[in-house]
Parts: structure tokens; sequence; C-alpha cells
């Protein structure tokens, strides 16, 4: 969801909570469960699981290195979950010709530096950049270049905007903030 007026425009950035991330995180979680239980079963020579009999995997090797990998993949998962509870990447950019101010904030990871927040003046923007990635999955990254700072990322890497959507953006937020357009 985006507003735009005639001297503001804050535009809403999605986080982690994408449908893409809760699958992921989903088999990630039951994958790496099933690795454990059954390192766990051949373990304790019991069945856990009815479908796969105990005696068919021999704790060493094989039962450690599922466990293994049954631990590792719980870890990963977890962190899938705390990203997508805390919606490790979410906020705004708000663009205010009124005060002459371009305000950036995220939400990161829970600690010190949890807000992250940029604050810059109009008359510090140099360009509106657009970085062009070719290849077999070609994507298209906007990126605002400040004087003294370099050049900030307004778009995720992930957000698969085609690259006339991209193009349309970086137009449009050229001409509110009455800059140049640069092409990489």
């Amino acid at each position: 969801m985006n507003w735009r007026s005639e001297h503001r425009w804050i535009e809403l950035i999605r986080g982690s909570r994408k449908i893409s991330n809760f699958c992921w995180a989903c088999i990630l979680f039951l994958g790496s469960l099933g690795f454990l239980v059954v390192g766990t079963s051949s373990y304790l020579s019991k069945n856990l699981i009815s479908v796969l009999p105990h005696q068919q995997i021999a704790f060493f090797p094989q039962g450690i290195v599922m466990s293994f990998y049954g631990i590792a993949g719980l870890f990963i998962s977890s962190y899938l979950w705390c990203t997508i509870l805390w919606n490790i990447g979410s906020g705004y950019d708000r663009f205010d010709r009124k005060e002459g101010v371009v305000c950036i904030f995220r939400w990161g990871f829970p600690g010190k530096n949890r807000r992250i927040f940029l604050r810059f003046f109009m008359r510090d923007i140099q360009s509106i950049r657009i970085e062009v990635k070719e290849g077999l999955y070609s994507r298209g990254v906007l990126y605002m270049e400040i004087r003294g700072q370099g050049a900030i990322p307004l778009t995720r890497t992930d957000e698969n905007l085609t690259p006339r959507e991209i193009e349309q953006k970086a137009a449009e937020l050229a001409y509110f903030l009455r800059v140049p357009i640069e092409v990489f």
C-alpha cells in the first residue's frame, strides 16, 4: 500500500512475511524433524516411525548423520521463523517535498540496532539509479544516490519486478524528487 499526494510520497515496504518464506520454513521444519526422528529411532533401536523399521538404519554412521542434519535443519528453520515473526526488512520510505526530507525506516533483528532509520535532505540526492542484472533470472534494483553517502537500495533484490515496472517506478520517483535517472 502506497500513499501519494502533491508534496508527500509514502511507500510501505513488505518484509519477511511472505508466502514463500512461510512455505520454506514449514518444509524445512518438517523435513528436519523427520531426519531427527529417524536418527533418534536408530539410536534407541525402536520404531518411532512405523513406515521405516529401525533395523534398516544403523546408528553409526547413518543415524548420526541424519540426527546432525535434523538438528541443523531445526536451527535454520527457527531462524526463518524468527525473521517471519519479527518481520525483518519491513518498513517505509517517506519522501516529503514540503520539508525537503527523505526518511527510510526498516525493522532489523532485535537488539540495539533493531530500528534502522535514515534521514536525508532532498538537496543531497544526486540521482535515482537503476541497476539491471542480466542472465537467466534478470532482475532490477532501484537505488537512490546520496551525495557523500553512496547508493541506498530502495527495492529488494527478491522483489521480482519486471524491467518495465522498475523503469516506471524509477521515472515516477525521479519526477517526484526532481532528480535525473541513471541506468547501470
